[in-house]
């Protein structure tokens, strides 16, 4: 939507209307200004700080209780050359930046990193900024739990019953700052941070989810806004966006499986999995079934068996970067040869309690879901009919249904009322943001944005798995404000 929250993370996993309560804060209503001090943790540049900014936990009474967010930089390496700050929005809802400055932010060429002060940042709610924790049971931190696979019948009672349980635990556990998690409320904090670096402007390099993010900042914030890049958006959609995000799985895995059943084909490969790339397909379904039907021991994982929406995670998980295939097919064919199975991969309890949690304000909070399971039970039937690979998962019922909160605001809906500043960088076979909703993103912006698409694969485009043609376009934007004059294809 990660390193060991980021990766375990990913595997757990984007109106004109401006409202009174929305209205934008002036640099003024921010006085504070961030001290900067040595980053605690390993492996960081040594240049990297690292500083905490006090917000107002409810922008509705922002003369009420405050929350903490962390935020990180490393200074622009050639300061007559500064422009400003360059801000790096998070995927998820759940992940954080903090360490990107130090990360993905050094592939930046140099003449990007000698402009801008490269800045990561904990969302509200992410530790170690004030965070949060619904107290989950540990089999409700599952990978196949927060996806909703619906039972092998295609059922989803137990989905039901899943997600009120959740929501009860939220609510027990959870704490007033969980009603206050939401992608306005980032915009918000996001504005306060610009205000406590001292720039007038601020750029964005938004990722996945962050894509939305920083969307919704360019909406709220216009012309606080200098170069805007959304890396592999999803649908704006204002009333359905993170319900739009999950169902769009249905098209992503459609896109992507072509090239991981080529792949699993290629003479050589060792983890070849069939003669020909049209018997990939027949032997995975086969597979997923037969595990519905008997699932495996697997002890240490979460649930602690292979099953048939185990396996269907897994080659989802595997489809956001061609480098993770291996890891679909070393699992399928464990399962065919009877061997076994490759050693678990579960992330910690305490790491994907406060990712869980964050991620699930924020998606509950945004836009209301659905409460019916008739609702839901239809959508199921009829994804599981046309898209057999994700066997109904996207159009399910997640924790949402079950919410104890409404959405405290009205969803923002992106409009082409602002400055023409943002580029958009999308590859066309992407499993977590398709193409497909990519290009809602772009229409949304209409005027205000250029799309540069990527002929490659892969989730996150720019300086990842895009092609040399779409980094070297958003390279030169970022550096030089330039954008292609139109919309543009890069084989």
């Amino acid at each position: 939507m990660k390193e060991i929250t980021k990766s375990a993370v990913l595997i757990a996993a984007a109106s004109g209307i401006v409202f009174g309560a929305l209205t934008p804060l002036t640099a003024s209503a921010a006085q504070e200004r961030l001290t900067w001090t040595r980053c605690a943790g390993s492996g960081l540049d040594p240049r990297q700080q690292c500083a905490t900014l006090e917000v107002p936990m409810d922008y509705g009474h922002p003369g009420g209780p405050t929350i903490d967010i962390a935020v990180s930089r490393i200074p622009a390496e050639k300061p007559s050359a500064r422009r400003g700050a360059l801000l790096l929005v998070p995927g998820g809802p759940g992940g954080d930046s903090l360490d990107d400055p130090s990360g993905k932010g050094q592939k930046l060429p140099q003449g990007v990193r000698d402009a801008y002060d490269l800045i990561g940042f904990a969302p509200r709610g992410n530790a170690p900024s004030t965070s949060v924790s619904c107290g989950l049971e540990h089999r409700d931190l599952a990978v196949t739990a927060l996806r909703p696979w619906p039972g092998p019948d295609g059922s989803v009672d137990r989905n039901m019953a899943t997600a009120r349980r959740m929501a009860d635990a939220c609510a027990r556990n959870g704490g007033e700052l969980l009603r206050h998690i939401s992608t306005v409320d980032n915009a918000r904090d996001i504005d306060r941070i610009r205000a406590a670096l001292g720039d007038r402007k601020l750029s964005a390099w938004g990722v996945s989810y962050g894509t939305y993010v920083a969307a919704v900042y360019a909406q709220l914030f216009p012309q606080r806004t200098d170069r805007i890049v959304l890396d592999s958006s999803g649908n704006p959609d204002p009333v359905r966006a993170e319900r739009a995000w999950l169902q769009a799985y249905e098209v992503g895995v459609e896109d992507n499986f072509p090239e991981f059943a080529t792949w699993a084909s290629r003479p050589g490969n060792q983890y070849r999995l069939a003669a020909k790339a049209a018997e990939v397909r027949p032997l995975f379904l086969r597979l997923a079934a037969r595990l519905d039907r008997e699932p495996i021991p697997w002890p240490g994982a979460n649930p602690e068996e292979l099953n048939g929406d185990v396996l269907r995670q897994t080659l989802l998980n595997s489809l956001y970067d061609p480098d993770d295939y291996p890891t679909a097919a070393r699992l399928i064919m464990a399962v065919q040869k009877g061997g076994a199975l490759p050693a678990p991969q579960t992330p910690p309890d305490e790491v994907m309690q406060n990712y869980t949690a964050v991620g699930a304000a924020t998606i509950c909070n945004d836009a209301a879901w659905p409460r019916s399971a008739a609702v839901y039970q239809k959508g199921v039937d009829e994804s599981r009919t046309k898209y057999p690979l994700t066997a109904g998962m996207p159009r399910n019922a997640m924790v949402c249904a079950a919410w104890p909160w409404q959405p405290k605001q009205a969803p923002v809906r992106i409009s082409d009322r602002g400055p023409s500043n943002v580029l958009l960088v999308q590859d066309a076979r992407d499993v977590a943001t398709p193409l497909s909703s990519a290009r809602k993103m772009r229409e949304a912006f209409g005027r205000r944005a250029v799309m540069v698409t990527n002929d490659s694969t892969g989730h996150e485009a720019y300086l990842a798995n895009g092609t040399r043609c779409g980094d070297e376009t958003v390279s030169r934007f970022l550096a030089t404000g330039k954008r292609p004059r139109h919309d543009t294809y890069c084989r």
